[in-house]
């Protein structure tokens, strides 16, 4: 079985794929105070109560955006589960070419994204990732990864309206009955949430002005549910993208 690692801002999110089947996932909290025993002893006890005994991990590959963790990550994958690695990041085959100024400063898991939206969807695409930071890639018609756009995350943004404000209270994250807010919460929840929805629309709305038509825009990552509901231009949700993706670039690099 393959272990797939997505080690992001905020959190670690772990698959385990059979083939091309997804049998197990996890989440845990990115925390670069932790030691690699420390995160060992989470994963062996999150795969020992999912995993039969007769199943075994036989290769990995780490797609990471916080460079503390990378290092604490995949000694613990070498030391915990004895495994070989692959590493997304340059060199490694994706069928993507990067047609950016500065292809090394794209992040890992932007190439992901796209390697997966290729492949799973078709191109052009868009995938608009929910995540700290939420990001706009898009892949053109040739099947490169022409660049995007990157915004401050839907929780990010309230977190430092909260954090530099004296009375607006940390809320929610759900969608509003009303975008006229009866009370403070309301008010809030629809200038964040309703008006994200209006940042991510107007900002797909303008790359299919430059582009051109989209055969698929896809939604990934925490509020990526949330914002498929209520977009008018977001046409799917797909919760594993990331995953998957790491799972096509596993087996493009695996001989």
């Amino acid at each position: 079985m393959l272990l797939v690692v997505d080690i992001g801002n905020t959190n670690i999110v772990l698959g385990v794929f059979d083939k091309a089947d997804l049998a197990y996932e996890f989440r845990i909290k990115s925390d670069p105070a932790k030691t690699v025993d420390e995160y060992g002893a989470t994963v062996l006890s999150l795969l020992s109560i999912k995993m039969s005994s007769d199943e075994k991990i036989l290769g990995a590959i780490v797609s990471s955006v916080v460079p503390s963790l990378t290092h604490v990550i995949l000694e613990m994958i070498s030391s915990h589960l004895e495994v070989k690695t692959i590493v997304v990041g340059p060199g490694i085959k994706t069928g993507v070419p990067v047609k950016t100024e500065d292809p090394k400063s794209v992040g890992s898991d932007r190439i992901v994204n796209a390697v997966a939206a290729k492949t799973l969807y078709g191109v052009p695409a868009l995938v608009v990732d929910f995540g700290t930071a939420t990001t706009f890639d898009y892949i053109g018609k040739d099947g490169s990864y022409e660049g995007g756009a990157i915004a401050p995350g839907l929780a990010l943004s309230v977190s430092a309206l909260v954090e530099n404000t004296a009375k607006l209270p940390q809320i929610e994250l759900e969608w509003p009955k009303s975008a006229v807010g009866k009370t403070t919460v309301t008010a809030m929840q629809s200038g964040a949430v309703i008006g994200y929805v209006g940042l991510v629309d107007g900002l797909i709305r303008k790359i299919i002005e430059e582009k051109g038509e989209i055969s698929h825009i896809i939604a990934t990552g925490g509020n990526g549910e949330m914002m498929a509901k209520h977009s008018a231009l977001i046409t799917s949700y797909d919760p594993t993208l990331t995953l998957h993706g790491l799972r096509i670039l596993y087996e493009m690099n695996v001989a």
